[in-house]
């Protein structure tokens, strides 16, 4: 009989981002008092599973997630590139609705295409990137359950992959809240389920806490 592993993808809890802008993989942004809380409430939600593994995309926000869920479990937090954030041309830059970048037509160009998306990392790109990350942490937790910290957009591209949808979507209707989990679950090499929760409740997916 195949044993059952369970991949959970959580996305960081919130950032203290005062200014609003969209700040991608720019370095310096770490958690708010909140983003903290929300992050000490998914420790607690996994403190009675068998976690085998904690790893974290580098940015800052990630590994400050990461940490008290690895410290539950009396783990160190692994880092792994694969699980950054998509890159975004918009990167320093205020960009929502009705303020900001958008509202200036030199920026228009980059919208070009959003199917790939012109203004950013490809889609494809991002997905593959995760479900790498997801597979070597799969394998290592064999049996076991692996917890790996990443950001909405990779998330939510890496969901909409494997159910086999198309890539490119509406960013409102994400349902990749903070501090969310994603779990795949696994039997053997086959994933047989995908589990969504929100243990530290709902928010915004277009509120740039990205």
């Amino acid at each position: 009989m195949s044993v059952e592993t369970i991949v959970h993808v959580v996305r960081h809890g919130e950032v203290h981002n005062p200014k609003g802008i969209l700040y991608g993989r720019l370095p310096g942004f770490g958690l708010s008092v909140t983003g903290r809380a929300q992050a000490d409430t998914v420790a607690r939600t996994l403190a009675d599973h068998d976690i085998a593994v904690v790893i974290a995309s580098p940015l800052q926000r990630a590994q400050e997630t990461a940490e008290p869920i690895a410290e539950q479990h009396g783990l160190g937090v692994r880092t792994d590139e694969n699980l950054i954030e998509a890159g975004n041309t918009f990167e320093g830059l205020r960009v929502s609705v009705g303020d900001g970048a958008l509202r200036k037509p030199r920026h228009w160009w980059k919208l070009r295409d959003p199917f790939t998306p012109s203004w950013g990392e490809p889609y494809l790109q991002v997905a593959h990137r995760m479900l790498a990350a997801v597979n070597k942490a799969r394998v290592e937790a064999a049996g076991r359950e692996a917890v790996l910290v990443s950001h909405q957009l990779p998330v939510w591209t890496l969901r909409r992959f494997l159910q086999g949808q198309r890539l490119w979507h509406d960013p409102r209707q994400r349902q990749c809240s903070l501090a969310s989990l994603t779990s795949l679950v696994y039997r053997g090499d086959t994933l047989v389920d995908i589990v969504y929760s929100e243990p530290a409740g709902g928010s915004d997916p277009t509120v740039h806490g990205a």
